[in-house]
């Protein structure tokens, strides 16, 4: 059976469709490169800190190893320590952010509260059941013993 030939309307509405197709295509992919440049700037900047903080430790280490303890020295060594603190700081928000979480603990609230909202509904009904009445013991069984003649 042949097909009715397509209208004008439909022929527009398919190419309206796949306009707004290409248009959502070319929104995401620009998104997914945004992305991918901030991924790309975020690990060069960890690498960059990496690299910074042995650098540090490195001269830390020196530091501690020369026997005397003048107060530049010291002072030196409790800079070094703040950089470092600070550095540790900077590289560990840099690989941890709270936005990285949302999506865990959405899943966590989520089927942790669905988990009691079933446990709740699980005792509730057990709850209301009737206890059914404790049936008497049965009598034991009693053997017969068989006496043996002969």
């Amino acid at each position: 059976m042949p097909l009715p030939p397509s209208s004008p309307d439909s022929a527009s509405n398919q190419t309206d469709t796949s306009l707004s197709d290409a248009q959502t295509f070319e929104q995401e992919l620009a998104t997914i490169e945004r992305s991918l440049a901030d991924l790309k700037e975020r690990y060069i900047q960890v690498q960059q800190d990496e690299q910074t903080q042995a650098q540090l430790q490195e001269r830390q280490g020196q530091l501690k190893q020369q026997g005397q303890r003048s107060p530049a020295l010291k002072a030196e060594l409790a800079h070094l320590q703040t950089q470092l603190d600070e550095l540790e700081v900077k590289l560990e928000s840099r690989l941890f952010s709270w936005g990285s979480l949302r999506e865990p603990f959405w899943q966590v609230v989520r089927f942790g509260g669905l988990g009691i909202v079933i446990g709740w509904s699980i005792a509730f009904t057990v709850l209301q059941s009737p206890n059914p009445s404790p049936q008497p013991p049965l009598p034991a069984p009693q053997s017969s013993q068989r006496e043996s003649g002969g």
